[in-house]
């Protein structure tokens, strides 16, 4: 086919490289490709096969897909699994379609509602990975007698002194790191992302050099169980005692004005409050105890430390040992944005916190914070955790340790 001498160029990053003759029999392995039915899990599929391996392609019938089947840019729905047996069909592969929707519906949705509902600012892609692809899709995988599991996801996998590590993709507008903290190193053991060491352009030239039926979809956007758009939707019908009015107060403790519902705001924002004053004023926490938005300047948006929770460690030692005094890190908010220089702590109780050293202002709850080695493109993922409290620029940094202490058991 088209393509191929150029596909073998580039290998992927986790699998191997073929000889010309074609792979031994030690080389060739079953993998099975996670087919969303885009451009990039249809190209995963294509090299896998072409590189002579035995390929099952897999789509994840996700949520009830009525209303977003025609609706660009959603995954996991009716166009989608269409399009991923279309792709598999051309290549000559099996092709399986798996209803997850219980599944989904348990570790993804009703859980993002529940954040929702909590005031906080919950991340459902990772849920999805660690939830679905990367727990239950992976054992399908392993019942199948795959040897590996093969994603479209933009992140390198590469073999080091002490196994298989993770690093930012080559693409840094397309790398997926952020959403990937979660990984544990024995999923990481059987796991493949061919597309990691390949910028987008040249998954996109790949799929049209393989004739692939996806070459120009879009890719996907937003969250895909949101058909709408209107998160809150999800939160009103799921969680409707969560949806009540209350007030919303100053930092100070002034009450400013009412509001019908904190799911209605985000930290860090502006417009929209229904209120006014003699300086511009923002969200600066939800607080679902109280049932208040709690709004003040700018400066209070800053944040200067986090305490974390469910923390995922990637690193060759111990966290407990490496961070006991402050392990130096580049830490990341938000997938948008760079990793910052901070300090990551860590005591042999679990408890885990990260200080910043240039702050960050508008940081929610239910959020990510993600470790890396090197604030550079190329940075290896050392893992992450759920930002669990935030804690203003004020509070200095010396009395991290002592903070995560008093807030995770507080």
């Amino acid at each position: 086919m088209a393509g191929a001498q150029h596909v073998n160029e580039n290998v992927p990053s986790g699998a191997f490289r073929a000889s010309p003759s074609g792979p031994t029999a030690e080389e060739r392995k079953r993998v099975v490709v996670a087919m969303s039915g885009g451009v990039d899990s249809s190209v995963v599929a294509a090299l896998m096969r072409d590189q002579g391996h035995d390929v099952i392609g897999i789509t994840l019938q996700l949520y009830d897909h009525g209303a977003a089947t025609g609706r660009k840019g959603s995954c996991c729905a009716g166009q989608d699994i269409h399009d991923a047996r279309r792709v598999a069909d051309a290549l000559g592969i099996p092709h399986y379609v798996l209803n997850y929707e219980r599944r989904f519906s348990a570790a993804v949705i009703d859980s993002f509602a529940e954040s929702y509902a909590a005031g906080e600012t919950p991340i459902p892609c990772v849920a999805c990975n660690q939830q679905i692809k990367f727990r239950d899709l992976l054992e399908t995988a392993r019942d199948l007698g795959a040897d590996a599991l093969a994603t479209g996801h933009y992140i390198q996998r590469r073999e080091g002194p002490n196994g298989p590590e993770l690093v930012r993709a080559v693409d840094a507008d397309r790398d997926q790191s952020y959403f990937l903290f979660t990984t544990t190193q024995e999923q990481l053991d059987f796991l493949w992302f061919p597309l990691g060491g390949l910028p987008k352009a040249e998954v996109r030239d790949l799929a049209r050099r393989y004739n692939l039926t996806v070459a120009e979809k879009a890719d996907s956007q937003d969250i895909c169980f949101v058909p709408t758009g209107r998160y809150t939707g999800i939160v009103e019908r799921l969680k409707p005692d969560a949806v009540k009015p209350g007030d919303i107060v100053h930092a100070d403790g002034r009450k400013l004005g009412t509001h019908s519902g904190i799911i209605n705001f985000t930290v860090g924002q502006r417009k929209g409050l229904g209120i006014t004053g003699p300086e511009p004023l923002y969200v600066i926490r939800l607080d679902a105890e109280t049932n208040e938005v709690v709004v003040g300047p700018r400066d209070c948006l800053r944040t200067q430390s986090l305490l974390l929770r469910n923390v995922n460690w990637l690193g060759d030692a111990p966290l407990a040992e490496v961070a006991a005094e402050g392990l130096p890190i580049f830490a990341r908010v938000r997938s948008t944005q760079p990793p910052q220089a901070a300090r990551l702590f860590a005591d042999a109780d679990g408890a885990v916190t990260v200080v910043l050293d240039d702050g960050e202002d508008g940081v929610a709850v239910g959020q990510a914070c993600v470790f890396y080695t090197s604030g550079d493109d190329l940075g290896r993922l050392l893992g992450g955790g759920f930002i669990a409290k935030t804690v203003a620029k004020q509070v200095e940094a010396a009395r991290a340790p002592e903070l995560s202490r008093a807030g995770l058991d507080g």
